[in-house]
């Protein structure tokens, strides 16, 4: 019985892993993109 609830235990904090991860990648993904970052791209571009 004690491996059963160990499995539980193990699957609620993956789970709560992934719920952690992509809260993470959505708040990530819909931040701005740095005005510095996009000069720098620029700047790439322009090398080119």
């Amino acid at each position: 019985m004690p491996a059963k609830r160990d499995d539980r235990r193990r699957a609620a904090v993956e789970k709560q892993i992934d719920e952690n991860l992509k809260r993470v990648y959505e708040q990530d993904a819909t931040d701005e993109i740095p005005d510095r970052f996009l000069e720098l791209l620029q700047k790439l571009k322009e090398q080119k």
